[in-house]
C-alpha cells in the first residue's frame, strides 16, 4: 500500500509544480464560529443583499414585475444575437479543449483519483443540470411548437411537418448548447481548483488576469453575483414547480383521473409543499454528498428509466423510436443555421427572443451553480472524458426522453383523441404530462411516479445549489460544515416560501426575469474564461512536457523512462510504479 510519505510527495509535486506562487489558501482568512465556517465579506454581504432583494420585491410588487419585465425585455430585443454567439462560442471551445493535446490533462492531476463510479458522477451531474426541466418541458414544449410552429419551418401547424419541426426546436433548445455552457464553466471551476489549488468558487477562474487580486473585491463581487444567481434561481424554480406538482396530484388524485381525494391548488397547498420538500432536501444535505445528493440522484436516475421504459413499452413505440431518429436528422441537420438563427430578416423573431434567448440567458446564468457543483464531483476525470459526459452523453439522453413523452403527447394529438393538447390549451403546461400519461395503461400509477420524480429532482436542485453558496460563501473550502449546508437548504426554502406567501406567482415570475436579466453580464464573464481556461490548460500541459516533471517522476518511481507524461496510459503506469516501490 502506498504511504502518507508517498501521498505526500504526490501533493508536493503538484504544488511545486502546478500551483500559483502565493501565500493565500481557501478560507483562509474566514469566520469560524457557531458551527459556521464563512467568509467575512461574502456571507453577510449575500445575506443582506437576499434580504434587501426580497423585501423590495414583496413591497413594490407589481411595480417590481414591470421594472424586471421590461429589463428583460430589453435584453432579449436588443441582444438576442449576443446570447446565440456566445454559446456557439463556447461550444467550440469546449469541443476544442477535447480533441486537442488538452484533451490528455487531468483534473485534479496526473494521479487524481475519481471520487465517484462513471454511473453516479453521469446520475449528479444530470440531476443537477436538467431532470426538473425536462419533466415540465418534455410534452408542454412540442405541443405549444405544433401549435405555433416557429417561423424558421413555415410547417402548417397541427400537422406531422409541424411535429417533426417541434421536435427539432425541442432538442435544440434541450441539447448541446445549454450543456456546453455548464461543462465550459465546470471545466474552469475544477482546473482552477484541483489543478492549481485555488479556492472553489467563481474569482479562481480569473487568476491567469487578475492573479492576487481574486482575493480582494474583485473576486468578492464576482462570488456575490454568482450566490445571487443561485440561490434566486433555485428559489424561483421551487417556487414555480411547485405548481406542477400541486396541479399534477389536483389532476391524479382529483376527478380527472382517480376521484379518491379533492386536492387543493393555490398559494397555501404550494407553501405546503415547498416546506415538506426543503424538509427532505435539508435531511439530504445534513447526509452530505455521498449519502445524500449521491443515493436521491442515484434514485432519480433509476426513477427516470423506470418511466422511460414504462413509456416505450406501453406507448406507441414504433412512432417514438422513429420520432426519435427523424427528430436527430432533422437536429443535426439544422444545427448550425439554428445555432445563428436570428429571425432579423423575415418570421421567426418571437420564437427566438420567447424561447431561445430565454432558455440561453437562464442556462448562462445558472451556470455558476451547475457549473460548480459538476466540477466539484470531476476530480479525477480528464478533459476528454469531462467534456464526453458532460456534453455528449446527458444531450443525447435528452433527445430520447423528448422523442418518447413530446412524441407520445403529438402521437395523441395526430393519431388519438387530441386530448392531451386540449387538456393543455385548457389547464397549462403544469398538467401536460400527467394529461399524456392519462393516455396509456395505469396512468395514475406513471402519473405519481413522475410527481415523485420531479420532487426528487427538487430535492437533489436544492441539494447541489446549497452545496454551491456553501463553497461560495465560505472562501471556496470543499469541504464545509454541516450546520452552514443545513442553513442554506433552509434559506432556499424560506425565500421561495416567503415571495410566494407575499406576491405570489408574480413575485416568483419577476425573480426569474431578474437571474435571466444577470445571464447577459455572465455571458461576457464566460468568454473571458474561455480564454483564462486556454491559459491555464496550455500552462498545464507545458509542465507535464517539460523535463523537470520527468525528473521528478523519476525520482518518484526510482525508474528512469522516456515517456509522455501527458497520456493517460502513462499516468496509469507511474501510479503503478510508485505503488510497486512504496511496497518495497
Amino acid at each position: 500500500m502506498a504511504s502518507s510519505d508517498d501521498d505526500r510527495m504526490t501533493k508536493g509535486l503538484q504544488v511545486d509544480l502546478f500551483h500559483p506562487e502565493t501565500e493565500r489558501e481557501p478560507g483562509d482568512g474566514n469566520i469560524e464560529k457557531w458551527g459556521f465556517d464563512i467568509h467575512p465579506v461574502v456571507f453577510p454581504a449575500a445575506l443582506l443583499l437576499i434580504a434587501l432583494f426580497v423585501v423590495l420585491t414583496l413591497v413594490l410588487g407589481q411595480d417590481a414585475a414591470r421594472v424586471y419585465s421590461a429589463i428583460r425585455g430589453f435584453f432579449e430585443g436588443n441582444f438576442g444575437w449576443f446570447y446565440l454567439l456566445s454559446v456557439n462560442i463556447f461550444i467550440v471551445t469546449l469541443l476544442f479543449f477535447a480533441v486537442s493535446k488538452y484533451g490528455k490533462i487531468r483534473i485534479g492531476g496526473v494521479e487524481a483519483e475519481t471520487e465517484f463510479s462513471t454511473f453516479s458522477w453521469m446520475a449528479m451531474l444530470f440531476s443537477a443540470g436538467m431532470g426538473i426541466g425536462l419533466m415540465f418541458y418534455s410534452v408542454s414544449e412540442p405541443l405549444y411548437y405544433f401549435s405555433n410552429v416557429p417561423g424558421f419551418y413555415g410547417a402548417e401547424a397541427g400537422t406531422g411537418a409541424a411535429g417533426i419541426d417541434a421536435m427539432t426546436q425541442t432538442f435544440f433548445h434541450w441539447g448541446f448548447h445549454p450543456w456546453a455552457i455548464y461543462g465550459l464553466v465546470g471545466l474552469g471551476l475544477a482546473f482552477f481548483s484541483f489543478n492549481r489549488g485555488l479556492p472553489l468558487t467563481f474569482r479562481s477562474i480569473f487568476w491567469p488576469l487578475l492573479g492576487e487580486r481574486i482575493y480582494g473585491w474583485p473576486g468578492h463581487v464576482i462570488d456575490l453575483v454568482s450566490v445571487f444567481a443561485t440561490l434566486f434561481g433555485l428559489a424561483t424554480s421551487l417556487g414555480l414547480g411547485v405548481a406542477q406538482i400541486n396541479t399534477g396530484l389536483s389532476y391524479i388524485l382529483g376527478s380527472s383521473m382517480l376521484g379518491v381525494a379533492n386536492v387543493p391548488t393555490g398559494t397555501i397547498a404550494q407553501i405546503v409543499l415547498i416546506v415538506a420538500i426543503t424538509g427532505i432536501a435539508t435531511l439530504s444535505v445534513a447526509a452530505g454528498l455521498d449519502g445524500g445528493i449521491k443515493r436521491l440522484s442515484t434514485l432519480n436516475v433509476y426513477l427516470m428509466f423506470s418511466l422511460l421504459g414504462f413509456l416505450l413499452i406501453v406507448g406507441p413505440t414504433v412512432f417514438i423510436l422513429s420520432t426519435w431518429v427523424q427528430g436527430l436528422g432533422a437536429y443535426f441537420g439544422s444545427l448550425l443555421t439554428l445555432s445563428f438563427f436570428t429571425g432579423a430578416l423575415g418570421e421567426g423573431a418571437s420564437t427566438v427572443h420567447a424561447w431561445t434567448v430565454f432558455y440561453w440567458a437562464w442556462w448562462i446564468a445558472w451556470s455558476p451553480f451547475v457549473g460548480m457543483f459538476v466540477a466539484r464531483i470531476s476530480k479525477g476525470r480528464t478533459v476528454r472524458e469531462f467534456v464526453i459526459g458532460v456534453l455528449v452523453l446527458p444531450s443525447l439522453f435528452s433527445t430520447v426522453w423528448l422523442a418518447a413523452f413530446g412524441g407520445s403527447g403529438l402521437y395523441n394529438s395526430l393519431v388519438g383523441n387530441g386530448a392531451v393538447l386540449a387538456t393543455y390549451n385548457d389547464v397549462g403546461q403544469t398538467v401536460a404530462m400527467f394529461a399524456m400519461l392519462d393516455q396509456f395503461p395505469i396512468g395514475a400509477i406513471s402519473g405519481l411516479v413522475a410527481t415523485l420524480l420531479v420532487v426528487t429532482f427538487f430535492v437533489t436542485s436544492s441539494d447541489s445549489g446549497s452545496l454551491v453558496v456553501d463553497h461560495l460563501t465560505s472562501g471556496g473550502k470543499h469541504d464545509v460544515p454541516r450546520a452552514q449546508r443545513i442553513f442554506w437548504a433552509v434559506t432556499e426554502g424560506g425565500v421561495a416560501a416567503l415571495l410566494l406567501y407575499g406576491g405570489g406567482e408574480a413575485s416568483l415570475n419577476a425573480l426569474q426575469t431578474a437571474a435571466i436579466a444577470t445571464g447577459f453580464p455572465f455571458a461576457i464573464v464566460l468568454l473571458v474564461m474561455c480564454y483564462t481556461v486556454y491559459l491555464g490548460l496550455r500552462n498545464e500541459y507545458q509542465v507535464l512536457a517539460s523535463e523537470e516533471f520527468k525528473e521528478r517522476i523519476d525520482d518518484m518511481t526510482g525508474d528512469d523512462f522516456d515517456i509522455d507524461t501527458t497520456d493517460t496510459e502513462v499516468v496509469t503506469d507511474i501510479r503503478e510504479r510508485k505503488t510497486d516501490v512504496a511496497d518495497d
